[in-house]
């Protein structure tokens, strides 16, 4: 994908190594021997070809075979429609289905789709990265996401529809691919693009920010976004709107703000103190540290990549004994 490979955040890592593709030919040809002798290989969702991809490495890899999908709510509300990335007889092939959405939803893709293991693998943010910066807020509400129609009227109803009722207020929404349909009101800043280097200083430049769902992550709940995670860990308080399995993330009102409507964000914005506002992205900070670093979800992909592999070894070992085959000739 072009777009993406010009545009990868780390094009250099110090201790790891990036291999690029063209087409679909090349992934044996170059890397057959690397995927089949690999202790764990994992195909990521969204993935060009994806259900080619996986059909030739399920086959000819040794290792754990594991699917992310960062996008799990979406993906499930389309698989039976067809997708290019993923299929449902695809499922029970991989190892390890690790989903971007918690609480029932890897029990239910076990259950529903086969998989013979299904864990949470939340996103997460690099706390050298996304860190408190030295900055003068600017705006009292501001929002970083890319378009979606189906996210949209959160937008509107929890920040455009607050920067009308305060028109004295500034307010901000930065991302790509808004439509030109969208009425921005006088005192809402709109920034078409941010590189990850400018989010932290962005954070820090608002009093809040807002995190908005999309409607499938909402419906299925346990569905956390990475500016969630990352804006917590700048130490930026958050206002998000409600969906089921929040709290288990952060604990509303202490660690995080929940609001149903316009006036809820209006109430916050204008009578919240400042010492109440800076204890709650503190403890939303401290709760990021402590369980959604990067450093976290990669122990827990090693733990899971140790589960897969014992379980791996007891289906083997209960395998019935082969009786020697008998050959009739006729």
């Amino acid at each position: 994908m072009p777009w993406y490979r010009e545009h990868r955040d780390l094009t250099k890592p110090a201790t790891w190594t990036v291999e690029l593709y063209h087409a679909l030919r090349d992934i044996p040809l170059l890397f057959g021997r690397l995927i089949r002798d690999a202790d764990l290989v994992v195909i990521g969702s969204y993935v060009p070809d994806g259900i080619a991809i996986a059909e030739w490495t399920t086959t000819h890899a040794r290792g754990i075979t594991a699917f992310y999908d960062i996008d799990t709510p979406v993906t499930l509300s389309k698989l039976e429609q067809g997708l290019d990335y993923l299929s449902a007889a695809m499922i029970p092939r991989f190892d390890l289905y690790l989903s971007f959405a918690g609480g029932s939803v890897p029990g239910m893709i076990e259950e529903s789709y086969g998989s013979p293991l299904a864990r949470v693998l939340y996103c997460s943010a690099d706390e050298n990265i996304y860190t408190p910066q030295r900055a003068k807020p600017k705006w009292a509400l501001g929002y970083l996401g890319t378009y979606s129609a189906d996210r949209q009227p959160v937008l509107d109803e929890l920040l455009l529809a607050p920067a009308r009722s305060l028109p004295s207020g500034q307010f901000v929404v930065a991302g790509a691919q808004y439509p030109e349909h969208v009425t921005w009101p006088a005192n809402v800043t709109r920034i078409e693009h941010l590189t990850p280097k400018q989010h932290a200083t962005f954070y820090a430049e608002q009093r809040f920010t807002l995190n908005a769902t999309r409607a499938d992550m909402k419906a299925l709940g346990y569905s956390p976004s990475v500016r969630l995670f990352e804006a917590a860990a700048c130490g930026t308080p958050i206002i998000s709107d409600r969906w089921p399995g929040i709290e288990t993330i952060f604990e509303p009102s202490r660690e995080i703000l929940l609001a149903s409507g316009w006036r809820e964000v209006v109430e916050i914005l204008r009578d919240m103190p400042d010492e109440q506002r800076r204890t709650i992205a503190h403890n939303a900070r401290r709760r990021v540290l402590a369980e959604h670093t990067s450093d976290h979800r990669a122990r827990q992909l090693e733990a899971y990549y140790v589960e897969t592999s014992a379980r791996r070894r007891r289906k083997t070992t209960r395998l019935p004994a082969v009786r020697p085959m008998q050959v009739a000739e006729l």
